[in-house]
């Protein structure tokens, strides 16, 4: 997992609620394991006609955003069915950061676990970045994690909320593999002890 610390990028207004896990990466993209190649088949219903060509009126399909890092959109994000792979697709697609009124449970759990970072904020500041986003690929925005604050194209800034674990989690690249190994000593301790007192369950 990556760090994340601060983000410079341009923003994708994808003006919809209730985007579900389906949309994000249909059921078909799922019997892979892998965390990656599934940026393409990102929105795949939305990016896609029938014939697999690209339907030009889908946000990322067009060039200002096609290289965005930020996703913009609009309440109830993420809900449906709980699959893992829908953070993967955002990752690997190149998206870091995705900001909304709300978002279903899981996905947003899943966001952290894989290095994107979920931000939650009131209507009206979603509109407002909405329309920074609007302005294309000279209209960047950054993120810094640390600060808890959100700076538009033209230097206003908006902060957020975020749990100070899950933000301690991001800023130092931490999954739940890694929370895990920061005890490693203690881990090989209990083994080496379990070791001589149980060894029929090392044999």
């Amino acid at each position: 997992m990556e760090k994340f610390t601060t983000l410079t990028g341009v923003g994708a207004a994808l003006k919809l609620i209730n985007i579900d896990t389906d949309m994000i990466i249909p059921k078909q993209f799922l019997k892979t394991i892998k965390r990656t190649g599934l940026g393409k088949s990102l929105f795949f219903e939305m990016r896609f006609d029938d014939d697999g060509n690209e339907i030009e009126t889908f946000i990322l399909n067009q060039p200002a955003w096609r290289e965005a890092k930020i996703l913009i959109t609009g309440e109830n994000f993420g809900c449906g069915s709980s699959r893992e792979h829908a953070p993967w697709a955002l990752l690997d697609f190149g998206i870091r950061c995705v900001i909304a009124e709300s978002f279903a449970d899981i996905f947003y759990n899943n966001c952290f676990k894989n290095g994107i970072l979920p931000i939650k904020l009131p209507k009206e500041d979603i509109e407002k970045l909405m329309d920074d986003a609007d302005r294309g690929s000279n209209a960047t925005i950054t993120i810094d994690l640390e600060s808890q604050v959100i700076t538009g194209p033209d230097g206003g800034s908006i902060s957020f909320e975020i749990d100070s674990f899950r933000k301690h989690c991001l800023l130092n690249a931490l999954d739940d593999i890694g929370l895990t190994m920061q005890r490693k000593e203690k881990i090989d301790g209990f083994e080496a002890n379990q070791r001589i007192s149980e060894p029929w369950l090392y044999s």
